[in-house]
C-alpha cells in the first residue's frame, strides 16, 4: 500500500508556523503603540490596517511566491511568477475592503541576469496592471554567497485603502443563516508546492529527471505538468470591486496557505461556524491527480491547498456569477465537510 503523503512529510509543518505567529504575536502587538493612528487590526490577519488621521483607512500586505518558484528556475520560465508575487499580496488587501493603490517588490538572487530579471518584472508589472496598483519601486540584492547563480528569491508589499473604516469588510457582520460563496481558482496558486513536488517526485539534485516529470503531457490536463503549475495565481481586485458595489458582502476569504480549512475560521465572529458542501464545486483535475498519485487524504489537500476555491465570500444575498459552498451555522469559528 502506498503511503499517504501530507504538508508536514513534505518539509512544511503548518503547526509549526501556526506556534511560530503565536510565540511572537503578544511581543510584536506591544510594537503597535509607536503609530500615532489608530491601529484597526492585529497580528496575523490577512493584512494589518490602521487608521490615519484623517479617518482615511490605509492596508498592508506582503507575501512571497514560496516554492513555486523552484519550478520557474528549473524549467528556466520567469514571466508569471511576478504575477503570483501581486496577486499573493493585493488579494490580501481586497477581501477586507481595501483598494490596491502601490507596490514594491523585492528580488535576491545569487547573479544579476538582466534578462531573467526583465521577464520577472515583466510579470510583476502584468500582476499591476491586473491589480490597477502603481509599481513604486523596489529592491534587487546580488547575494552570491546566500544563492546559487541560478537561485533567486521574490518579496512583495502592497499598501491599499479605504474611505473610512466603515467601508471596511472585516467580518463582524456575519450572521447564521448567511451564504457561503467561492470564486473559483487558477490552479494551485501559490501554496503547497512542496508536497506538490513530493507527490511529483521533483528531485533538485536530479534536475534532468525534474524536468522529464515537469515536461510531461498530461492529456486530462491539456497541458505539460510544468505549465499547470506555474498557471499564475488569480488576482481577485476587480472581481471584488465589481462585487462590493452590487451586493452587500459581510466577510471574504483569500485561500490560501491553511486552505479552507484554516482561512475561513480567520473571518467568523465568535458564534458563527461554516458548513461547507463539497459536492458544490468540481474540483480542477491538477488537484485530483496530487490527491491521487500522492494518496493524500482529501481534508489535508483542502488544508493544504485552496482545493479549486481561491477566494470565499459570505452574505445574504444572492451571487448568480459565484459557487453557492455553504453557509454559516451555529459554532464556535470551526469549519464543518459534508
Amino acid at each position: 500500500m502506498t503511503q499517504s503523503l501530507d504538508y508536514a512529510k513534505s518539509g512544511v509543518d503548518i503547526n509549526a508556523g501556526n506556534e511560530a505567529v503565536n510565540l511572537i504575536k503578544d511581543q510584536a502587538e506591544k510594537t503597535l503603540k509607536y503609530f500615532p493612528g489608530k491601529v484597526l487590526s492585529g497580528i496575523g490577519g490577512f493584512s494589518g490596517i490602521v487608521e490615519l488621521s484623517d479617518k482615511r483607512v490605509m492596508g498592508l500586505a506582503t507575501d512571497g511566491v514560496g516554492t513555486k518558484l523552484v519550478l520557474s528556475i528549473v524549467l528556466d520560465k520567469h514571466n508569471t511568477v511576478g504575477i503570483d508575487l501581486v496577486a499573493m499580496c493585493v488579494n490580501d488587501l481586497a477581501v477586507a475592503g481595501l483598494t490596491p493603490a502601490v507596490f514594491l517588490d523585492y528580488i535576491a538572487m545569487g547573479k544579476q541576469i538582466p534578462q531573467r530579471t526583465q521577464k520577472i518584472m515583466n510579470g510583476i508589472i502584468e500582476g499591476c496592471h491586473q491589480a490597477e496598483s502603481a509599481l513604486m519601486g523596489g529592491e534587487m540584492a546580488e547575494m552570491p554567497d546566500m544563492y546559487s547563480e541560478k537561485d533567486y528569491d521574490l518579496a512583495g508589499f502592497a499598501v491599499g485603502f479605504a474611505d473610512s473604516k466603515e467601508d471596511l469588510i472585516t467580518g463582524d457582520k456575519i450572521k447564521v443563516g448567511m451564504k457561503i460563496y467561492g470564486l473559483p481558482s487558477s490552479g494551485v496558486h501559490s501554496n503547497g508546492y512542496s508536497l506538490v513536488r513530493k507527490t511529483f517526485g521533483i528531485d533538485l539534485k536530479k534536475i534532468d529527471e525534474a524536468k522529464k516529470i515537469l515536461g510531461t503531457n498530461y492529456p486530462k490536463l491539456g497541458r505539460t505538468l510544468g505549465e499547470e503549475l506555474l498557471e499564475p495565481t488569480k488576482i481577485y481586485v476587480k472581481e471584488i470591486k465589481r462585487l462590493m458595489s452590487n451586493h452587500n458582502i459581510a466577510g471574504m476569504a483569500h485561500i490560501t496557505g491553511g486552505g479552507l480549512v484554516e482561512n475561513i475560521p480567520r473571518i467568523l465572529p465568535e458564534n458563527c461556524s461554516a458548513s461547507i458542501n463539497l459536492n458544490s464545486w468540481k474540483v480542477p483535475t491538477i488537484f485530483e491527480l496530487i490527491k491521487k498519485i500522492g494518496n493524500i487524504p482529501e481534508l489535508e489537500m483542502m488544508r493544504t491547498f485552496n482545493y479549486g476555491i481561491g477566494l470565499v465570500l459570505i452574505t445574504d444575498d444572492n451571487i448568480e456569477d459565484a459557487i453557492l459552498i455553504g453557509e454559516v451555522v451555529t459554532g464556535n469559528k470551526k469549519i464543518s465537510f459534508k
